[in-house]
């Protein structure tokens, strides 16, 4: 029975320590994975979308920002 309690914990505890990544936006806003904005940084403006590389959010260009 003790094996099979252990069993059960080694495989719940990484599902326990899950955690919700999102990027952060100009304003210091919560952007999640997959969402795109337009962003300025060193004054140029383009769009950009939340995605994950190597367990880590980060903002990925994918061109000039739509207008209107």
């Amino acid at each position: 029975m003790f094996r099979l309690t252990a069993v059960i914990i080694i495989f719940a505890l990484p599902a326990a320590g899950a955690v919700d990544c999102y990027c952060r936006d100009g304003h210091g806003g919560q952007v999640q994975v997959g969402d795109a904005t337009c962003l300025t940084v060193d004054g140029r403006t383009f769009l950009a979308v939340c995605d994950m590389s190597l367990n880590v959010p980060i903002w990925r260009d994918r061109g000039a920002c739509p207008v209107g």
